[in-house]
């Protein structure tokens, strides 16, 4: 019998498992696994349509048919899960952005299309995750706000040092603004955040992708890179 093919919320929640094994008191990891995906399933699903904090553990245990005392297996408050939820996705975005092959590192422009390709690629497949930790993180507790401003921060980061090795080695045109890592992150969270109006348009992550490196490189070298397909502007 052919093994059932894993997907990204299968990958995001044995890390989610691993990380917090301490406090999930299910101790057999087939049956740990297989609740787990359901209940964060439900919580995205849940959240990103009504908001983090109007949602109740009785209608997640409704929504993912898992009993209130099944939910309180696996985390003791709301709260406990959201902070379960925010590191998953500070993991991922350490382990995705943070460990670049080394063909892409010799070469900062090179890297730097990388990133931006990376990022976006990660949040088209993590789009629940990144849709929550975006839209609700004004309504989070103080220290899960924090984690949330200290995972956007830590993107932006990634771009910031890519940029200035590009500097230092006089890639970039010598008047590239330094906030220009700060207005990268605000692109790439476009494409999670008004999905529908790329949907509307046709617009595949590969052209949004393309596009995007081709905006950011074309504002940083003294040259200009090779143009994009081209796309439609209508609405």
């Amino acid at each position: 019998m052919k093994a059932p093919r894993r997907t990204k919320l299968d990958d995001l929640c044995r890390k989610m498992l691993e990380k917090n094994a301490d406090t999930i008191s299910i101790r057999n990891p087939k049956i740990a696994m297989k609740k787990l995906k359901v209940i964060v399933a439900a919580a995205l699903k849940l959240s990103n349509a009504q908001g983090f904090q109007a949602m109740s553990l009785r209608e997640l245990s409704k929504e993912s048919g898992v009993s209130m005392g099944g939910l309180y297996a696996y985390f003791d408050s709301k709260t406990t899960l959201l902070h379960m939820i925010l590191s998953t996705v500070t993991i991922t975005v350490k382990e995705t952005l943070g460990t670049p092959p080394p063909e892409v590192t010799s070469d900062p422009v090179t890297h730097l299309k990388w990133l931006i390709d990376t990022h976006i690629r990660m949040t088209e497949e993590m789009l629940p995750w990144f849709t929550f930790s975006f839209m609700e993180a004004k309504n989070f507790p103080a220290r899960e706000r924090r984690m949330a401003i200290d995972s956007e921060e830590l993107t932006e980061q990634y771009f910031a040092d890519v940029c200035r090795v590009a500097s230092d080695q006089g890639l970039f045109r010598p008047n590239v603004p330094a906030i220009l890592p700060a207005l990268i992150k605000p692109l790439l969270q476009d494409w999670y955040v008004k999905r529908t109006k790329y949907r509307r348009r046709n617009i595949t992550v590969e052209v949004f992708s393309d596009t995007v490196q081709d905006f950011v490189i074309r504002a940083c070298l003294p040259s200009q890179a090779a143009p994009v397909p081209p796309v439609s502007f209508s609405l």
